[in-house]
């Protein structure tokens, strides 16, 4: 039996979340619905301009842990944060969670990553992210016992930034797939995809990975098309199992000649965007290591995103495999 269901390894970053409207984006230069990666100098000034805030842990992958562990499912993570009060917060939220988190903090500077993530009325997330320690992550941090013992390796596209996580991605992948796991990642963002693009489409082609996903704007990206039809005819070919979300219109996965349309979760209210695309991923990954066909798992990943979109933060704060109970999904 593996210890785990899912190891996700990505950067380990607490969220300092505040509400604002179009202006303040257009005034402070932050481009709208993308991830910005900012030094020490803008996280200071952005912070100081940030209206009243809610700090959480987050980061992409380390939310889809928490989402696993809320569902019941085994999980752990590999991430860098610092021997600091944010580093000591981040760590005590993702272990509270249930999910394993024994990678060694760093001793001194770069502090602890944070993101500063400003929610527009629509409920679309701009962030802006100081990667700080996140990019101390190497392969001296992968466990061996954990890259085996996992059922499936979800990683995140940001870890392509910090070039020593690569090193530690490529790592964890050969032992994973030397003792018959299976690897997966997410593409991101599409700006991530366009710094990106040849080596996504190697790890995909190469058989490095084995499942991605993606959303609707990063696929089109990635195949540099705009056609959603032809970015779905291509990564069909060119991974095992491709699932792509598209917001409202629920989701789509791939599995060679195989198609599985999943409707959206209705929502009372949308709140934040922020883990969304996580978060599907979490209810993805639990149905598929547990078993379940696609049409399940896409599911249970549409169920877990409508959730964590009615709240402010990214990790689920009502237990999903209670909620999946109630909706007859388990």
């Amino acid at each position: 039996m593996p210890d785990y269901d899912v190891l996700c390894i990505g950067n380990a970053i607490v969220d300092i979340i505040a509400q604002c409207d179009e202006a303040f984006l257009e005034t402070n230069g932050i481009i709208k619905g993308a991830m910005n990666l900012i030094d020490t100098r803008r996280a200071e000034l952005l912070y100081s301009r940030m209206g009243p805030a809610i700090e959480a842990s987050g980061g992409s992958a380390g939310n889809t842990a928490a989402g696993i562990a809320s569902f019941g499912g085994r999980a752990a993570f590999f991430g860098k944060v610092s021997n600091d009060p944010l580093g000591e917060i981040y760590t005590h939220d993702i272990q509270a969670q249930g999910v394993a988190f024994d990678t060694r903090p760093l001793q001194g500077q770069p502090p602890t990553a944070r993101s500063m993530i400003f929610v527009t009325p629509d409920g679309e997330r701009s962030m802006n992210t100081y990667l700080g320690a996140c990019v101390e992550l190497g392969p001296e941090d992968v466990e061996a016992d954990k890259a085996s013992g996992a059922k499936v390796t979800y990683f995140e596209g940001y870890l392509w930034d910090p070039p020593r996580a690569k090193e530690a991605i490529r790592q964890t992948a050969k032992l994973a797939h030397e003792a018959g796991r299976e690897v997966s990642m997410t593409l991101s963002d599409s700006f991530c995809v366009d710094r990106y693009r040849d080596e996504f489409l190697d790890l995909m082609r190469s058989g490095t990975v084995d499942i991605v996903f993606a959303n609707s704007h990063e696929i089109k990206s990635l195949y540099q098309t705009s056609s959603f039809e032809q970015a779905l005819a291509a990564i069909r070919k060119d991974c095992k199992i491709a699932a792509v979300t598209r917001s409202e219109k629920g989701s789509v996965i791939v599995r060679g000649d195989e198609t599985v349309t999943i409707k959206a979760t209705t929502i009372r209210e949308l709140v934040d965007t922020t883990g969304a695309g996580d978060l599907y991923a979490a209810g993805f990954l639990y149905g598929y290591t547990a078993g379940r066909s696609l049409k399940d798992c896409g599911d249970l990943g549409s169920l877990a995103a409508g959730l964590v979109i009615q709240q402010i933060g990214p990790r689920p704060r009502q237990n999903l495999r209670s909620a999946a109970q109630l909706a007859g999904l388990l």
